[in-house]
């Protein structure tokens, strides 16, 4: 038998092993952070070997982490391209292959709702009003910095659209200031380097005859920032950080000057940077990436579950010495051809060597001699092409699993003008994307008209309604039968005040497209322009029958009914607006008035009351609830009422 002594020190050296076997403290979750640069080319970056910009802050975190050469964007077009990075799916599932029209299913995980779940803070802050929380990116995250005025549609109001880097930084830095103690995912968006490029002082100087470089230098001081803040903060060393163009531009290659038309690489070829946690060394990982791999390789680092749904790759294992060996083929697409012009879309493949682009008249580069891809060896190389165009049939099969999620959505009219004013077609004037027809022309046969078109939009967008009728008739030398072309001349002949001429334009439109939502919306108003209220009142009951969501409708078809002294219609239409548009301010003041000259004073108040609220600076409001409470009374409150008038701005 043991002796008591005995026993105790075994028992004692039985409790120091186990001990010293119990688990070290746990390690704290890391942060992770996502900045996305739009419209970034990735040889426009220092560590992307361009030397004649300065990107300090980018290639600082460049040589800390992993930089991917060959890393691609599926699809040119800023909202879908967001999509595809915080879905880690392809449009054929998420069916998000545009900005018009769409919104994310709530069905879908996104990035931040699986780490909300997994108790992340979640915050993020928009550059652009193409990524307003309207579209569905704002699923999963506490805090969505948009907060852009869509209702105000004057042409000096163009640029509260889009929101410059510096402020963007400072809302993301006050955001993080308020939850760095709480484990974290940022999601930063500078939108500086999209056309028009005006980078402010002193970048405006330093890259006088290269603005778009100015753009990225601008934005690359704010990156700085947000570094700089995670290190003081002692965050750095346990952040993932990635940092990712959504889609490049073409400065005129090809004959394209911006991005989304084409899909060669100078749209599709993005900068990619990923840090990892702890102390990382530089990578340069020379394999094929896809946005479409972040989110997997994101879970993947934290040891989170990647949603079933999920299509991308996870990119750990060519971020590890060893690479992994499996060739990959990418995926690409744009559809903007075929949903706003009726012309074909574009869809690719590419892989380490060869560059194949479906399309009427299809194309193939050889990548290793021709990176430009200035040389079509589709006639030369028909082997390579079918069996590339192979590759892609079966990329397509694989990313199309079932219905596309999208919700489909209504196209608000005061969305698709200011979407206009940041160069995004603000129209619809195609077909199903769904199904492909190859007796639509080439976009390759179109580009000359679709700058021109563009430049029509920008002539718009800055009053310069003549001279965009100009460009706009011109391009129906090519196109006679363009629905959006007859529809832009239709905009523009409304606000050059020429009614008759926007009322037969609209009508061109309606010939070729019955059931164009919006052509009927501003067919409505310039029938209500021209005093003919009775076919003002028809167009607009239409268009809200095809858009139960367009409460400008539903307002117009109102004031249409007040003019014809038919109120209880006009009342009906006015509630119509404010259920639709709650925070509508010009809604609830219809509303208020109409019910004022009813004699419904209590209720007049009420939405008077509300619309001074929701726009304090609208003198006809102030005005119009001192009449309603004079009515009732109460002279010291219609007084004070008066006053603020007399203060207000006149509407």
């Amino acid at each position: 038998m043991l002796s008591l002594r005995r026993f105790v020190l075994l028992l004692i050296s039985s409790f120091l092993v186990a001990s010293c076997e119990l688990p070290a403290q746990a390690k704290p979750a890391p942060n992770v952070v996502v900045i996305t640069i739009d419209t970034l080319r990735a040889d426009h970056l220092g560590c992307y070997g361009d030397r004649q910009i300065r990107t300090p802050n980018i290639d600082a975190l460049a040589s800390d982490g992993a930089r991917f050469e060959r890393a691609y964007t599926p699809v040119p077009v800023t909202l879908p391209a967001h999509t595809v990075i915080f879905t880690g799916t392809y449009p054929m599932l998420s069916g998000m292959h545009d900005f018009s029209g769409n919104k994310l299913s709530r069905s879908q995980p996104t990035l931040a709702s699986v780490l909300k779940q997994h108790g992340y803070s979640t915050g993020a802050v928009l550059g652009s009003a193409v990524l307003d929380s309207r579209f569905g990116l704002n699923q999963g995250f506490d805090f969505y910095y948009g907060h852009f005025d869509f209702n105000r549609l004057q042409e000096s109001n163009l640029e509260e659209m889009e929101r410059p880097g510096n402020l963007v930084a400072d809302v993301a830095l006050d955001w993080l200031a308020k939850n760095r103690t709480n484990k974290f995912f940022l999601w930063m968006h500078l939108y500086d380097p999209h056309y028009p490029y005006r980078p402010p002082a002193p970048y405006s100087e330093q890259y006088k005859d290269r603005p778009y470089d100015g753009e990225i230098a601008f934005a690359d001081a704010q990156v700085g920032r947000l570094i700089t803040f995670l290190k003081a903060n002692g965050l750095y060393r346990n952040t993932v950080i990635v940092l990712a163009g959504d889609h490049g531009e073409s400065l005129g290659e090809h004959g394209e000057r911006n991005h989304g038309f084409f899909i060669y690489n100078a749209t599709l070829h993005v900068p990619m940077i990923i840090r990892l946690p702890g102390n990382s060394s530089p990578r340069v990982v020379s394999d094929l990436a896809s946005l479409a791999d972040l989110m997997p390789t994101i879970l993947s680092i934290l040891k989170v579950e990647v949603p079933s749904q999920v299509q991308g790759f996870n990119l750990l294992p060519l971020m590890a010495p060893k690479k992994a060996e499996e060739s990959r083929s990418l995926y690409a697409e744009t559809f903007l051809p075929r949903l706003h012009f009726n012309w074909s879309e574009l869809r690719s493949v590419e892989t380490e060597k060869y560059h194949f682009i479906d399309a009427p008249k299809p194309e193939l580069y050889d990548l290793s001699k021709d990176p430009g891809e200035t040389q079509n060896l589709y006639a030369e190389k028909k082997a390579v092409a079918e069996e590339m165009r192979a590759r892609l049939t079966t990329q397509i099969n694989r990313y199309s699993a079932g219905p596309e999620l999208a919700q489909k959505t209504g196209l608000d009219p005061a969305l698709m003008e200011r979407l206009k004013s940041l160069g995004y077609a603000g129209f619809s004037g195609g077909g199903n994307p769904t199904t492909t027809d190859r007796s639509l022309p080439d976009p390759k046969d179109r580009v000359q008209t679709y700058e021109l078109i563009s430049d029509a939009i920008a002539d718009s967008q800055h009053g310069q309604y003549q001279s965009s009728t100009e460009k706009l008739t011109a391009a129906l030398k090519t196109e006679p039968d363009s629905v959006p072309v007859h529809y832009l001349l239709g905009l523009d002949y409304y606000r050059l005040r020429d009614y008759p001429h926007a009322v037969q334009e609209l009508q061109r439109v309606l010939h070729l497209s019955p059931d164009y939502a919006l052509a009927v919306f501003n067919l409505g108003l310039a029938y209500a322009r021209t005093g003919d209220f009775d076919r003002a009142i028809q167009e607009l009951k239409h268009a809200f029958d095809l858009d139960a969501t367009n409460f400008s409708a539903a307002y117009n078809l109102g004031a249409a009914y007040g003019q014809k002294q038919m109120v209880p219609e006009a009342v009906a239409a006015f509630r119509q607006t404010i259920a639709i548009a709650p925070e509508y301010a010009p809604g609830h003041r219809a509303l208020g008035e109409m019910l004022l000259y009813r004699g419904q004073l209590d209720e007049s108040v009420a939405e008077l009351r509300r619309a001074t609220d929701l726009d304090p600076q609208d003198a006809g409001t102030h005005a119009a609830l001192a009449k309603a409470l004079s009515a009732k009374g109460l002279k010291a409150q219609a007084d004070e009422e008066l006053r603020k008038a007399q203060q207000a701005r006149p509407q």
